[in-house]
């Protein structure tokens, strides 16, 4: 029986964990991996939070509510497995209003109805039992959310891949995939043009995030979502002030506002930092703030979906754009939660840019998006928790999409 040949595209987790899942599941198959940096995890897998998400938010029965539980059990598994830190510092989502305070128990439902284990009301000072420092009239409290590094996750994986006999080909941006009578041909953009690599393909995985609505398309498939890209800025509070806060404290989300605000995020490494924000990026990977790429620019703003977006959410641009021009106001919005910190020095952290599929109509695509087209599938959308959902989208990639197209 011949090979079985796959080619993943992307070294973020998500297509590190799609190829780990092929070599389990398939040990006999070929399994090569692309990853256009020198190095895999360089781009939304080490810009991030770290938190495990537990489930709270997502509706009852979409992929983002199954393939997160399930990716809570798979990712602390994986951790204990490879003596990789798990902390489950635990989380309080805080409503400071009786208007919160009913967004909240909705909230409550949703995380009951996803099977979130350990959820708990808490009111008044039963909110200070938790964190000491922090005020509301009500919150909810998720004692096993918990936090990671998903850069040392995804380094792990990769080597996993490596020992497992898969390849992973670095410095191999992948402009396109090319379907010749049910055979994948790669093609790879160098500095001279476009070159096609020597092996060929049964099936194919895309997995390219920021850049996963250019290459379905430049591969075929359709045109939306699209990917606006925004950028969001975390701060990392001063040592004296680190030990206030103990595990994650977030704003109830308003559904005025298309991004939830900013908040207290616990590191793996034991630091304490507030963020993100978010605002247009002036670039699909425009990690360190500076500069521009007219390509990624041109491209959002030529989409009618990008304008009906922008004008449907001016309240929310205004108020993201003062914690953008002040870092005082950035504060401020934290300080809401723990008044302790009032005054406090934060430093510059971590920025990541959030792909944010959206449709023509200007709408904010919510749930994961995995499309099959013949042999080839493409993640079009994997936001958060994208991350906490790695290992588990693999398996739903593996066993359940890829079996709709009858491969072994």
């Amino acid at each position: 029986m011949a090979t079985i040949k796959y080619a993943i595209i992307g070294g973020g987790i998500n297509g590190l964990a799609v190829a780990r899942q092929l070599l389990l599941d398939y040990p006999e198959a070929k399994v090569s991996l692309f990853e256009k940096e020198s190095s895999v995890a360089q781009h939304q897998s080490s810009h991030n939070s770290g938190v495990v998400h537990a489930g709270l938010y997502y509706a009852k029965g979409s992929l983002k509510a199954k393939l997160c539980r399930r990716g809570v059990t798979l990712v602390r598994e994986y951790c204990a497995a490879n003596d990789l830190p798990y902390d489950e510092c635990g989380k309080l989502v805080v409503a400071l209003n009786e208007v919160e305070k009913e967004r909240l128990l909705a909230i409550y439902q949703k995380a009951s109805d996803n099977g979130v284990p350990g959820i708990k009301m808490l009111y008044d000072d039963e909110i200070r039992e938790v964190e000491p420092n922090c005020i509301g009239i009500a919150a909810l409290h998720s004692p096993e959310t918990a936090i990671v590094s998903y850069e040392k996750i995804a380094k792990r994986i990769a080597a996993e891949i490596i020992e497992r006999g898969g390849e992973i080909h670095l410095s191999s941006p992948v402009k396109s995939l090319e379907n010749r009578d049910g055979t994948i041909h790669v093609m790879i953009d160098k500095e001279n043009g476009t070159i096609e690599h020597p092996e060929t393909f049964d099936y194919a995985v895309t997995c390219a995030g920021l850049q996963s609505d250019r290459l379905a398309v430049n591969s075929g498939d359709i045109g939306t979502p699209k990917i606006v890209p925004f950028f969001g800025q975390y701060f990392v509070l001063d040592d004296a002030h680190t030990g206030e806060v103990k595990g994650l404290i977030y704003p109830v989300p308003d559904p005025k506002y298309p991004f939830l605000g900013v908040h207290f995020t616990k590191r793996i490494d034991g630091k304490m930092t507030i963020g993100p924000n978010a605002f247009l990026s002036k670039a699909r990977e425009n990690y360190d703030g500076k500069g521009c790429n007219l390509k990624d620019m041109f491209d959002y703003a030529t989409f009618p979906g990008f304008w009906c977006f922008a004008l449907k959410n001016v309240p929310a641009a205004m108020r993201e754009v003062k914690t953008v021009l002040s870092t005082k106001q950035f504060v401020s919005e934290a300080v809401k939660y723990v008044p302790s910190l009032n005054g406090m020095k934060v430093y510059p952290a971590t920025r990541g840019i959030r792909a944010q599929a959206m449709e023509k109509d200007g709408s904010l695509v919510d749930d994961f998006v995995i499309r099959r087209d013949g042999n080839i599938i493409h993640i079009r959308n994997a936001p958060s928790p994208g991350a906490t959902s790695s290992l588990a989208i693999a398996e739903h990639i593996v066993r359940d999409v890829m079996q709709e197209s009858n491969q072994p």
